[in-house]
Protein backbone atom coordinates (compact mmCIF):
# COMPACT_ATOMS: atom_id res chain seq x y z
CA UNK A 1 0.00 0.00 0.00
CA UNK A 2 2.95 2.37 0.55
CA UNK A 3 3.50 2.50 -3.23
CA UNK A 4 -0.14 3.20 -4.07
CA UNK A 5 0.58 6.85 -4.90
CA UNK A 6 3.23 5.74 -7.41
CA UNK A 7 0.87 3.21 -8.98
CA UNK A 8 -1.91 5.82 -9.19
CA UNK A 9 0.40 8.41 -10.78
CA UNK A 10 1.69 5.91 -13.33
CA UNK A 11 -1.82 4.72 -14.15
CA UNK A 12 -3.01 8.21 -15.09
CA UNK A 13 0.20 9.32 -16.76
CA UNK A 14 -1.67 9.17 -20.06
CA UNK A 15 -5.19 10.11 -19.04
CA UNK A 16 -6.83 9.63 -22.44
CA UNK A 17 -5.42 6.14 -22.93
CA UNK A 18 -6.30 5.12 -19.38
CA UNK A 19 -9.87 6.44 -19.62
CA UNK A 20 -10.49 4.68 -22.94
CA UNK A 21 -9.16 1.42 -21.50
CA UNK A 22 -11.29 1.91 -18.39
CA UNK A 23 -14.37 2.34 -20.57
CA UNK A 24 -13.58 -0.94 -22.33
CA UNK A 25 -13.14 -2.78 -19.03
CA UNK A 26 -16.32 -1.23 -17.64
CA UNK A 27 -18.31 -2.27 -20.73
CA UNK A 28 -16.97 -5.83 -20.52
CA UNK A 29 -17.89 -6.28 -16.85
CA UNK A 30 -21.20 -4.49 -17.40
CA UNK A 31 -22.08 -7.19 -19.95
CA UNK A 32 -20.73 -9.86 -17.63
CA UNK A 33 -22.89 -8.64 -14.75
CA UNK A 34 -26.07 -8.70 -16.82
CA UNK A 35 -25.42 -12.01 -18.58
CA UNK A 36 -24.13 -13.86 -15.53
CA UNK A 37 -27.13 -12.72 -13.50
CA UNK A 38 -29.39 -14.22 -16.16
CA UNK A 39 -27.35 -17.44 -16.12
CA UNK A 40 -27.57 -17.73 -12.34
CA UNK A 41 -31.31 -17.03 -12.44
CA UNK A 42 -31.90 -19.72 -15.05
CA UNK A 43 -29.80 -22.29 -13.24
CA UNK A 44 -31.43 -21.71 -9.87
CA UNK A 45 -34.61 -23.33 -8.64
CA UNK A 46 -35.94 -26.79 -9.37
CA UNK A 47 -35.99 -28.17 -5.84
CA UNK A 48 -39.62 -28.88 -4.97
CA UNK A 49 -39.00 -28.84 -1.21
CA UNK A 50 -40.97 -26.04 0.41
CA UNK A 51 -42.90 -25.16 -2.76
CA UNK A 52 -46.58 -24.33 -2.46
CA UNK A 53 -47.45 -24.24 -6.17
CA UNK A 54 -45.97 -26.77 -8.57
CA UNK A 55 -46.29 -27.79 -12.19
CA UNK A 56 -46.62 -31.31 -13.59
CA UNK A 57 -45.25 -31.57 -17.14
CA UNK A 58 -43.89 -34.26 -19.44
CA UNK A 59 -40.53 -35.66 -18.41
CA UNK A 60 -39.49 -35.85 -22.06
CA UNK A 61 -40.24 -32.32 -23.24
CA UNK A 62 -42.52 -29.40 -22.46
CA UNK A 63 -43.86 -29.80 -26.00
CA UNK A 64 -45.09 -33.31 -25.18
CA UNK A 65 -48.73 -33.09 -24.08
CA UNK A 66 -50.26 -35.17 -21.28
CA UNK A 67 -53.58 -37.06 -21.16
CA UNK A 68 -56.53 -35.29 -19.57
CA UNK A 69 -57.27 -38.54 -17.71
CA UNK A 70 -54.51 -37.65 -15.24
CA UNK A 71 -56.58 -34.75 -13.89
CA UNK A 72 -58.81 -36.66 -11.43
CA UNK A 73 -55.90 -38.88 -10.37
CA UNK A 74 -53.74 -35.89 -9.50
CA UNK A 75 -56.60 -34.18 -7.67
CA UNK A 76 -57.15 -37.29 -5.52
CA UNK A 77 -53.58 -37.43 -4.17
CA UNK A 78 -53.32 -36.54 -0.50
CA UNK A 79 -51.83 -33.10 0.05
CA UNK A 80 -53.18 -31.60 -3.19
CA UNK A 81 -55.49 -28.70 -2.28
CA UNK A 82 -56.38 -27.52 -5.80
CA UNK A 83 -55.42 -28.48 -9.32
CA UNK A 84 -56.05 -27.31 -12.85
CA UNK A 85 -54.36 -27.56 -16.23
CA UNK A 86 -53.34 -25.52 -19.25
CA UNK A 87 -52.10 -25.96 -22.80
CA UNK A 88 -49.86 -23.72 -24.86
CA UNK A 89 -51.61 -22.31 -27.94
CA UNK A 90 -49.01 -20.13 -29.66
CA UNK A 91 -51.37 -17.89 -31.62
CA UNK A 92 -50.24 -14.73 -33.40
CA UNK A 93 -52.07 -11.42 -33.29
CA UNK A 94 -51.88 -9.60 -36.66
CA UNK A 95 -48.12 -9.98 -37.04
CA UNK A 96 -45.47 -12.43 -35.70
CA UNK A 97 -43.66 -9.52 -34.02
CA UNK A 98 -46.72 -9.04 -31.79
CA UNK A 99 -45.82 -12.16 -29.82
CA UNK A 100 -47.33 -12.70 -26.40
CA UNK A 101 -48.07 -15.87 -24.41
CA UNK A 102 -51.54 -17.27 -25.01
CA UNK A 103 -52.87 -20.60 -23.78
CA UNK A 104 -56.00 -22.43 -22.80
CA UNK A 105 -56.74 -23.13 -19.13
CA UNK A 106 -59.01 -25.47 -17.24
CA UNK A 107 -61.71 -24.71 -14.66
CA UNK A 108 -60.41 -23.25 -11.41
CA UNK A 109 -57.20 -21.96 -12.98
CA UNK A 110 -57.64 -18.47 -11.51
CA UNK A 111 -58.16 -19.96 -8.04
CA UNK A 112 -54.54 -21.09 -8.24
CA UNK A 113 -53.37 -17.58 -9.08
CA UNK A 114 -54.94 -15.18 -6.56
CA UNK A 115 -52.46 -12.52 -7.68
CA UNK A 116 -54.49 -12.21 -10.91
CA UNK A 117 -57.01 -9.52 -9.92
CA UNK A 118 -60.11 -9.90 -12.12
CA UNK A 119 -63.40 -8.17 -11.22
CA UNK A 120 -66.09 -10.67 -10.14
CA UNK A 121 -68.52 -9.59 -12.86
CA UNK A 122 -65.90 -10.06 -15.56
CA UNK A 123 -64.91 -13.44 -14.19
CA UNK A 124 -68.52 -14.66 -14.21
CA UNK A 125 -68.94 -13.41 -17.78
CA UNK A 126 -65.77 -15.20 -18.88
CA UNK A 127 -66.64 -18.47 -17.19
CA UNK A 128 -70.06 -18.44 -18.90
CA UNK A 129 -68.64 -17.63 -22.34
CA UNK A 130 -67.34 -20.64 -24.27
CA UNK A 131 -65.24 -18.47 -26.62
CA UNK A 132 -64.35 -15.91 -23.98
CA UNK A 133 -60.86 -14.75 -23.14
CA UNK A 134 -59.18 -12.62 -20.51
CA UNK A 135 -55.95 -10.64 -20.89
CA UNK A 136 -53.56 -8.80 -18.62
CA UNK A 137 -53.86 -5.05 -18.19
CA UNK A 138 -50.46 -4.38 -19.79
CA UNK A 139 -51.37 -6.37 -22.89
CA UNK A 140 -54.77 -4.66 -23.19
CA UNK A 141 -53.11 -1.23 -23.02
CA UNK A 142 -50.50 -2.24 -25.59
CA UNK A 143 -53.11 -3.08 -28.24
CA UNK A 144 -55.88 -0.77 -27.08
CA UNK A 145 -58.25 -3.61 -26.23
CA UNK A 146 -61.33 -3.15 -24.09
CA UNK A 147 -63.92 -5.54 -22.68
CA UNK A 148 -66.30 -6.68 -25.41
CA UNK A 149 -63.73 -6.55 -28.24
CA UNK A 150 -63.22 -9.49 -30.58
CA UNK A 151 -59.62 -10.72 -30.65
CA UNK A 152 -58.51 -12.72 -33.72
CA UNK A 153 -55.49 -15.01 -33.43
CA UNK A 154 -53.70 -16.94 -36.15
CA UNK A 155 -52.84 -20.46 -35.04
CA UNK A 156 -49.26 -21.63 -35.58
CA UNK A 157 -49.83 -25.16 -34.25
CA UNK A 158 -53.53 -26.01 -33.90
CA UNK A 159 -55.93 -25.36 -36.80
CA UNK A 160 -59.70 -25.28 -36.40
CA UNK A 161 -62.03 -26.59 -39.13
CA UNK A 162 -59.18 -26.55 -41.62
CA UNK A 163 -58.37 -22.90 -40.89
CA UNK A 164 -55.85 -21.08 -38.72
CA UNK A 165 -58.37 -18.40 -37.74
CA UNK A 166 -59.44 -18.39 -34.11
CA UNK A 167 -61.53 -15.64 -32.54
CA UNK A 168 -62.23 -14.79 -28.91
CA UNK A 169 -64.43 -12.30 -27.13
CA UNK A 170 -62.60 -10.26 -24.51
CA UNK A 171 -64.62 -10.76 -21.33
CA UNK A 172 -62.18 -9.46 -18.74
CA UNK A 173 -58.91 -7.66 -18.02
CA UNK A 174 -56.89 -8.69 -14.99
CA UNK A 175 -54.09 -6.87 -13.24
CA UNK A 176 -51.17 -7.91 -11.04
CA UNK A 177 -50.14 -5.58 -8.24
CA UNK A 178 -46.69 -7.07 -7.67
CA UNK A 179 -44.28 -5.11 -9.88
CA UNK A 180 -41.94 -8.09 -10.08
CA UNK A 181 -44.69 -10.16 -11.72
CA UNK A 182 -46.01 -7.51 -14.10
CA UNK A 183 -44.69 -9.57 -17.00
CA UNK A 184 -47.60 -11.97 -16.47
CA UNK A 185 -49.96 -9.20 -17.54
CA UNK A 186 -48.68 -9.80 -21.07
CA UNK A 187 -50.76 -12.94 -21.61
CA UNK A 188 -54.12 -14.09 -22.92
CA UNK A 189 -56.10 -16.96 -21.39
CA UNK A 190 -59.07 -18.81 -22.86
CA UNK A 191 -61.00 -21.99 -22.04
CA UNK A 192 -59.40 -25.39 -22.53
CA UNK A 193 -62.85 -26.92 -23.21
CA UNK A 194 -63.21 -24.66 -26.25
CA UNK A 195 -59.69 -25.50 -27.41
CA UNK A 196 -60.29 -29.23 -26.98
CA UNK A 197 -63.54 -29.16 -28.94
CA UNK A 198 -62.50 -26.77 -31.71
CA UNK A 199 -58.98 -27.83 -32.67
CA UNK A 200 -58.69 -30.35 -35.48
CA UNK A 201 -56.11 -32.81 -34.19
CA UNK A 202 -55.42 -32.83 -30.46
CA UNK A 203 -58.18 -34.24 -28.27
CA UNK A 204 -58.15 -34.97 -24.55
CA UNK A 205 -54.61 -33.63 -24.09
CA UNK A 206 -53.27 -30.86 -21.87
CA UNK A 207 -49.89 -29.18 -21.77
CA UNK A 208 -49.29 -29.25 -18.02
CA UNK A 209 -51.05 -29.45 -14.67
CA UNK A 210 -50.82 -26.87 -11.91
CA UNK A 211 -51.28 -27.95 -8.31
CA UNK A 212 -51.55 -26.11 -5.02
CA UNK A 213 -50.60 -27.93 -1.83
CA UNK A 214 -52.23 -28.04 1.58
CA UNK A 215 -48.79 -27.81 3.14
CA UNK A 216 -45.58 -26.73 1.43
CA UNK A 217 -43.69 -29.21 3.61
CA UNK A 218 -45.28 -32.13 1.75
CA UNK A 219 -44.06 -30.94 -1.67
CA UNK A 220 -41.45 -33.65 -2.13
CA UNK A 221 -43.84 -36.45 -1.16
CA UNK A 222 -46.64 -35.16 -3.38
CA UNK A 223 -44.27 -34.71 -6.33
CA UNK A 224 -43.09 -38.31 -6.08
CA UNK A 225 -46.68 -39.57 -5.77
CA UNK A 226 -47.78 -37.66 -8.88
CA UNK A 227 -44.82 -38.82 -10.96
CA UNK A 228 -45.49 -42.41 -9.86
CA UNK A 229 -48.92 -42.25 -11.56
CA UNK A 230 -47.37 -42.36 -15.01
CA UNK A 231 -44.11 -44.18 -14.28
CA UNK A 232 -43.02 -46.50 -17.12
CA UNK A 233 -45.74 -45.15 -19.43
CA UNK A 234 -45.49 -43.20 -22.67
CA UNK A 235 -46.34 -40.00 -20.79
CA UNK A 236 -44.04 -39.96 -17.78
CA UNK A 237 -44.22 -36.74 -15.81
CA UNK A 238 -41.85 -34.47 -13.95
CA UNK A 239 -43.24 -32.41 -11.07
CA UNK A 240 -41.25 -29.28 -10.35
CA UNK A 241 -41.54 -25.78 -8.99
CA UNK A 242 -43.33 -23.18 -11.05
CA UNK A 243 -40.07 -21.24 -11.32
CA UNK A 244 -38.21 -24.22 -12.75
CA UNK A 245 -41.02 -24.88 -15.22
CA UNK A 246 -40.97 -21.26 -16.45
CA UNK A 247 -37.20 -21.49 -16.88
CA UNK A 248 -37.58 -24.59 -19.04
CA UNK A 249 -39.44 -22.53 -21.65
CA UNK A 250 -36.48 -20.21 -22.15
CA UNK A 251 -34.02 -23.10 -22.09
CA UNK A 252 -35.63 -24.50 -25.23
CA UNK A 253 -33.51 -22.06 -27.25
CA UNK A 254 -30.36 -23.76 -25.96
CA UNK A 255 -28.00 -24.08 -23.03
CA UNK A 256 -28.17 -20.62 -21.41
CA UNK A 257 -24.97 -21.20 -19.45
CA UNK A 258 -23.06 -22.24 -22.58
CA UNK A 259 -24.35 -19.26 -24.56
CA UNK A 260 -23.36 -16.81 -21.82
CA UNK A 261 -19.95 -18.45 -21.40
CA UNK A 262 -19.25 -18.28 -25.15
CA UNK A 263 -20.20 -14.60 -25.38
CA UNK A 264 -18.21 -13.61 -22.32
CA UNK A 265 -15.24 -15.70 -23.44
CA UNK A 266 -15.02 -13.67 -26.65
CA UNK A 267 -15.48 -10.37 -24.78
CA UNK A 268 -12.83 -11.13 -22.15
CA UNK A 269 -10.34 -12.46 -24.71
CA UNK A 270 -10.58 -9.15 -26.55
CA UNK A 271 -10.34 -7.29 -23.23
CA UNK A 272 -7.17 -9.19 -22.30
CA UNK A 273 -5.50 -8.23 -25.58
CA UNK A 274 -6.55 -4.60 -25.22
CA UNK A 275 -5.47 -4.24 -21.58
CA UNK A 276 -2.24 -6.12 -22.18
CA UNK A 277 -1.39 -3.83 -25.08
CA UNK A 278 -2.14 -0.77 -22.93
CA UNK A 279 0.18 -1.96 -20.18
CA UNK A 280 2.94 -2.92 -22.62
CA UNK A 281 2.82 0.55 -24.19
CA UNK A 282 2.79 2.23 -20.79
CA UNK A 283 5.91 0.31 -19.69
CA UNK A 284 7.75 1.07 -22.96
CA UNK A 285 7.16 4.77 -22.44
CA UNK A 286 8.45 4.63 -18.86
CA UNK A 287 11.62 2.56 -19.31
CA UNK A 288 13.92 5.43 -18.27
CA UNK A 289 11.74 6.16 -15.22
CA UNK A 290 11.78 2.49 -14.19
CA UNK A 291 15.57 2.48 -14.59
CA UNK A 292 15.77 5.49 -12.28
CA UNK A 293 13.65 3.67 -9.68
CA UNK A 294 16.06 0.75 -9.78
CA UNK A 295 18.99 3.15 -9.51
CA UNK A 296 17.69 4.72 -6.30
CA UNK A 297 17.17 1.35 -4.66
CA UNK A 298 13.91 -0.24 -5.85
CA UNK A 299 14.35 -4.00 -6.09
CA UNK A 300 13.34 -6.10 -9.07
CA UNK A 301 10.45 -7.46 -7.00
CA UNK A 302 9.26 -3.94 -6.16
CA UNK A 303 9.27 -2.90 -9.81
CA UNK A 304 7.41 -6.10 -10.71
CA UNK A 305 4.81 -5.30 -8.04
CA UNK A 306 4.39 -1.71 -9.23
CA UNK A 307 3.55 -2.74 -12.80
CA UNK A 308 1.32 -5.63 -11.75
CA UNK A 309 -0.45 -3.37 -9.26
CA UNK A 310 -1.08 -0.82 -12.00
CA UNK A 311 -2.65 -3.46 -14.26
CA UNK A 312 -4.79 -4.93 -11.48
CA UNK A 313 -5.95 -1.48 -10.32
CA UNK A 314 -6.93 -0.57 -13.89
CA UNK A 315 -9.06 -3.69 -14.30
CA UNK A 316 -10.56 -3.55 -10.79
CA UNK A 317 -11.70 0.08 -11.15
CA UNK A 318 -13.32 -0.61 -14.52
CA UNK A 319 -14.76 -3.93 -13.37
CA UNK A 320 -16.37 -2.50 -10.25
CA UNK A 321 -17.93 0.32 -12.26
CA UNK A 322 -19.36 -2.20 -14.71
CA UNK A 323 -20.81 -4.44 -12.01
CA UNK A 324 -22.33 -1.45 -10.21
CA UNK A 325 -23.98 -0.20 -13.41
CA UNK A 326 -25.38 -3.61 -14.41
CA UNK A 327 -28.24 -3.73 -11.81
CA UNK A 328 -29.35 -0.22 -12.81
CA UNK A 329 -29.59 -1.28 -16.45
CA UNK A 330 -31.38 -4.54 -15.57
CA UNK A 331 -33.98 -2.68 -13.50
CA UNK A 332 -34.51 -0.19 -16.33
CA UNK A 333 -34.89 -3.00 -18.90
CA UNK A 334 -37.51 -4.72 -16.74
CA UNK A 335 -39.53 -1.50 -16.37
CA UNK A 336 -39.27 -0.57 -20.06
CA UNK A 337 -40.56 -4.01 -21.10
CA UNK A 338 -43.59 -3.61 -18.85
CA UNK A 339 -42.38 -6.57 -16.82
CA UNK A 340 -42.36 -8.94 -19.81
CA UNK A 341 -38.59 -9.26 -19.48
CA UNK A 342 -37.77 -10.10 -15.88
CA UNK A 343 -34.15 -9.49 -14.91
CA UNK A 344 -32.80 -9.60 -11.35
CA UNK A 345 -32.74 -6.21 -9.65
CA UNK A 346 -29.45 -7.03 -7.92
CA UNK A 347 -26.39 -9.01 -8.86
CA UNK A 348 -26.41 -12.39 -7.12
CA UNK A 349 -23.46 -13.14 -4.78
CA UNK A 350 -22.17 -15.74 -7.26
CA UNK A 351 -21.79 -13.06 -9.93
CA UNK A 352 -19.95 -10.70 -7.57
CA UNK A 353 -17.52 -13.42 -6.49
CA UNK A 354 -16.90 -14.58 -10.07
CA UNK A 355 -16.48 -10.97 -11.21
CA UNK A 356 -13.93 -10.14 -8.52
CA UNK A 357 -11.92 -13.27 -9.30
CA UNK A 358 -11.96 -12.37 -13.01
CA UNK A 359 -10.79 -8.83 -12.26
CA UNK A 360 -7.78 -10.06 -10.33
CA UNK A 361 -7.00 -12.77 -12.88
CA UNK A 362 -7.20 -10.45 -15.89
CA UNK A 363 -5.23 -7.75 -14.12
CA UNK A 364 -2.40 -10.19 -13.41
CA UNK A 365 -2.51 -11.70 -16.92
CA UNK A 366 -2.57 -8.29 -18.62
CA UNK A 367 0.34 -7.00 -16.55
CA UNK A 368 2.45 -10.16 -16.38
CA UNK A 369 4.61 -9.70 -19.51
CA UNK A 370 5.13 -5.92 -19.11
CA UNK A 371 5.94 -6.46 -15.41
CA UNK A 372 8.50 -9.17 -16.22
CA UNK A 373 10.09 -6.89 -18.78
CA UNK A 374 10.31 -4.11 -16.20
CA UNK A 375 11.77 -6.47 -13.59
CA UNK A 376 14.51 -7.70 -15.97
CA UNK A 377 15.36 -4.20 -17.10
CA UNK A 378 19.13 -3.47 -17.29
CA UNK A 379 19.75 -0.06 -15.75
CA UNK A 380 22.67 0.89 -18.00
CA UNK A 381 20.92 -0.13 -21.22
CA UNK A 382 17.65 1.56 -20.17
CA UNK A 383 19.33 4.87 -19.31
CA UNK A 384 21.33 4.74 -22.55
CA UNK A 385 18.10 4.26 -24.52
CA UNK A 386 19.06 0.76 -25.76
Amino acid sequence: MKYLHLIWAALFRSKTRTLLTLLSVTAAFFLFGMLDSVRVAFNSGGDVTGANRMVVASRLSITQMLPYSLSPQIASIGGVKRSSYAAWFGGIYQDPKNFFPNFSVGPGYLDLYPEFKLPDAQRKAWEADRQGAIVGESLAKKFGWKVGDTIPLQATIFPTKGSNDWTYKLDGIFRIDDEKRKGQEQMLLFHWNYFDEANDYVKGRVGWYIIQLDNAGSADRVAKAIDALSANSDHETKTQTEEAFNQSFAKQIGDIGLIVTAIMGAVFFTLLLLTGNTMAQAVRERIPELAVLKTIGFSNRSVLGLVLGEAVLLVVIGGLLGLLLAPIAMTAATKMSGGFIQLPSNLPPESWITGLVLMLAFGVLAGALPALRAMRLNIVDALAGR
